[in-house]
């Protein structure tokens, strides 16, 4: 179990919180609108209102002891910017952040932030979920619409062989490797493999499908 921190509690903010909460995490969430706060206070661990421009206030509120924290808000760059540059200079280890478009991703990514995503091509859940490392263990951007995902073999998968879970027709993602549990790797993964607990999947597609492989 992590501690998170979500900073801005929109639809996207709101979401990625609710499903780290869910996913079983510590999580903290901060918005300056007291409605917001409210509709989330008994959905996460603590949510708080508070101005996150002020570092002194995040520090009252332990924000420094979070293992990430989420920037979900991208509409105002000067305000996101300045959190971010606050949650850098807390020493927060890994500091993730909404941008509106490329040149506010620039900037987030210049000034510390380890990850910008775009909640157009990426929702809050499928956020959370990447953030939770028990569930996806890597993703690698391609380009704007395809990545690779690497998970750990759903329980649901475990002693049927790659053809009996037809992953490609299911799913519209391709299997690219498997990395048995054993340490052995298949590049061109035999249809007849059948999968056992331990095992990595490493996965090709769209991100709406990778998505929809990881939320079943």
């Amino acid at each position: 179990m992590n501690m998170f921190v979500v900073i801005g509690l929109g639809r996207f903010g709101s979401s990625v919180a609710m499903e780290l909460s869910d996913l079983g995490h510590q999580v903290l969430a901060i918005d300056t609108d007291e409605a917001m706060v409210q509709r989330m206070a008994d959905k996460v661990t603590q949510a708080v209102v508070a101005d996150c421009r002020d570092q002194e206030v995040l520090r009252s509120l332990g924000v420094k002891n979070a293992d990430c924290g989420v920037v979900a808000f991208g509409n105002d760059i000067g305000n996101s910017a300045l959190i971010t540059l606050n949650l850098k200079e807390l020493g927060i280890p890994r500091i993730i952040c909404k941008a509106r478009d490329h040149s506010h991703e620039e900037l987030l990514l210049r000034i510390g932030a380890d990850k910008v995503v775009f909640p157009e091509r990426q929702s809050g859940r499928w956020l959370a979920r990447t953030l939770d490392k028990r569930e996806i263990l890597s993703y690698v951007e391609l380009s704007e619409r395809y990545g690779i995902v690497k998970i750990q073999v759903p329980d649901s998968w475990e002693n049927k062989t790659l053809r009996e879970l037809d992953i490609r027709s299911k799913y519209k993602v391709n299997i690219v490797a498997i990395q048995s549990a054993d340490g052995g790797l298949q590049t061109v993964p035999d249809p007849g493999y059948r999968f056992r607990p331990g095992d990595l999947v490493f996965t090709l597609g769209k991100n709406e499908s990778n998505e929809r492989l990881i939320m079943g």
